[in-house]
This record gives C-alpha cells, sequence and structure tokens, in this order.
C-alpha cells in the first residue's frame, strides 16, 4: 500500500513540477519565434505617451458626409476609438463607448471613431446598423496620415481638454474603465 501512494505521490509531484515550469518553457519558446507583423500593423505608430501633445487635424470627414473642425473639439475631451466592423473586440466595446458618449457629450466629452475598415461604405452600415451616435470617420490614407494607428486593436487614446494625452491604450477595455474616462472630464 505504502509503494502505491509513494507512486501516486511521484506521479502528482512531477505533474505538478510540469505545470510550475510549463509556461517558463512557453515564453521562452515564444521569445525565440521571429517576429512576423501583422501586415496591417507594419505601418502602426507607437502610443503617444501620457502626457505629451496630440494634434488633432483642422478638419476630418465624418462617414455621413459632415466635417468636424479641430475648434469643434477645442477645450473638451476627446475619446479616439480606432476600430474595425471585422474586429470582435470593438464590437464588444462599442456598445460602452456609446453609452460613454451619451451620458457626458452635454459635459464636454467627444468620442470619435475612426474605422480601419477597407471601404468606408462598410462602416456607414455598420454603425447605421448598431445605433452609434458619435462621430465616426473613416481612417482613409490622407487622415491616416493625419492620425496614424498605434498597432492592435482596438485603440483608445484619450486627450484632456489641454491637448495632452490623458491615456492610451490597445487591446479591449473592461466596461469600468471606459466608463473611468469621464473622470478626466
Amino acid at each position: 500500500m505504502h509503494a502505491l501512494r509513494r507512486f501516486h505521490l511521484k506521479v502528482l509531484a512531477g505533474g505538478f513540477a510540469a505545470a510550475l515550469l510549463a509556461p517558463a518553457c512557453w515564453a521562452q519558446s515564444v521569445a525565440q519565434q521571429p517576429a512576423s507583423p501583422d501586415k496591417k500593423d507594419r505601418k502602426a505608430v507607437p502610443l503617444p505617451a501620457v502626457g505629451s501633445r496630440f494634434p488633432l487635424p483642422a478638419s476630418i470627414e465624418l462617414i455621413d458626409g459632415r466635417r468636424l473642425q479641430a475648434q469643434d473639439l477645442k477645450g473638451k475631451l476627446v475619446v479616439l476609438e480606432y476600430w474595425a466592423t471585422w474586429c470582435p473586440f470593438c464590437a464588444r466595446q462599442m456598445p460602452y463607448m456609446e453609452k460613454l458618449h451619451r451620458d457626458h457629450h452635454r459635459q464636454g466629452l467627444v468620442v470619435l471613431g475612426l474605422s480601419v475598415d477597407k471601404e468606408a461604405a462598410d462602416v456607414l452600415t455598420y454603425v447605421k446598423q448598431r445605433g452609434v451616435s458619435f462621430p465616426v470617420a473613416w481612417l482613409s490614407p490622407e487622415l491616416a496620415r493625419a492620425l496614424p494607428k498605434p498597432a492592435g486593436l482596438p485603440v483608445t487614446i484619450v486627450i484632456g481638454r489641454d491637448g495632452r494625452v490623458k491615456m492610451a491604450e490597445a487591446g479591449e477595455l473592461f466596461p469600468e474603465d471606459i466608463a473611468a474616462i469621464a473622470k478626466h472630464l
């Protein structure tokens, strides 16, 4: 009976050791793999540093044909949201951005969606179907020169009333993180 118990303990100990070492081995194997940047992110810029100035272009054409002027954004909290219609993380985050916009736009918060889709028509259909009420622009090559997309999706950049970056995040945000953006008002 003792021999069987010792055998089980050895098996458990070995499994435990393997479980502890597995993440380190995985990380080492990933680090040794050659980098293969996504074609879409080859021209990506790094996220802007918190506290840095973030100049906005003088005018941005929205997908509904209107133009958003830099003067319209002066003195407001601007939330730039890079996203795509095909991005599942963007789709999950979109309703929380919509709520943030609806709850705080009268206090001077502007959510500006910047779609990286290939066709502007796809973006217009998507926002109409989902009832998006904040301004959305298609990241045309011209606009991409003025507002280059950092790597990843979604990307959220919060620009304070003073024109400085308050927050810059790549990847999906939790709903409470999106709601907390309003603290910068």
